[in-house]
């Protein structure tokens, strides 16, 4: 009984950890090139537990019109300077300008190119090319009048490597993804998150219901382990 006990209660907490796993994903839902997050058992005893992989599937893009939503077409990463100053890599194209004029994504990360942070001075229009060329019109300037400013550093992996994902969304590698003039982007359009949102919820009902009935089981094994003590404390 002591060993149901022990299971249920490993099972309980594991079903627990999965809940908050698919909580995030969907929270996250919306958030524009949001990489999910896989909840995987790693075996099935109490010395074993469950980890963390994140799912690389491309999420569906959506069209905005805004110049500095752009969306990478097919495989290929944005190179993004972490708030340690690190390096990383993301999908995410919601990109603006700061208040210190540097692009960055839509979490305040700056956003890398070819020679570092890339800064935007004031324009009346910018564009970004499919090869990742950033130009803008700056204010004032002639119509005709369109100056390149920079280019996203675009990169992808190669065959084997692979990205993990921190708690700040972020996709890391141990070695630093080469930059490829194969990766193309779209401007004026977003790549969506890939979770599912259906079936992240029939998943949030079906984990409510294994964590209830291991809870069940917790207390049936406990209810049995006192009623055990009972007897063996009468004889």
């Amino acid at each position: 009984m002591n060993k149901l006990l022990d299971l249920a209660a490993f099972g309980a907490r594991e079903t627990s950890l999965a809940q908050a796993v698919n909580s995030h994903n969907l929270a996250n839902a919306n958030t524009p090139g949001f990489r999910k997050d896989l909840a995987l058992y790693s075996g099935s005893t109490v010395t074993s537990g469950l980890k963390a992989e994140v799912d690389l599937s491309v999420g569906q893009m959506q069209t905005t019109g805004n110049p500095l939503d752009v969306a990478i077409n097919g495989e290929g990463y944005f190179v993004i300077e972490d708030a340690g100053g690190g390096l990383a890599y993301s999908r995410r194209g919601d990109f603006r300008v700061d208040q210190n004029e540097f692009l960055t994504d839509g979490a305040g990360n700056r956003v890398l190119g070819q020679g570092g942070p890339i800064n935007i001075p004031p324009y009346s229009e910018i564009n970004v090319g499919v090869d990742g060329t950033i130009s803008l019109r700056p204010i004032g300037g002639e119509a005709a009048e369109l100056v390149e400013i920079g280019r996203l550093q675009l990169v992808q992996t190669e065959p084997g490597q692979v990205l993990s994902k921190t708690p700040d969304g972020l996709l890391r590698s141990p070695v630093a993804l080469f930059e490829s003039p194969e990766v193309k982007v779209v401007s004026g359009a977003l790549e969506g998150s890939n979770v599912n949102v259906v079936e992240s919820l029939v998943t949030m009902i079906d984990l409510a219901r294994r964590f209830e009935t291991q809870v069940k089981l917790m207390q049936s094994a406990e209810e049995n382990r006192n009623s055990l003590n009972q007897v063996m404390r009468l004889n």
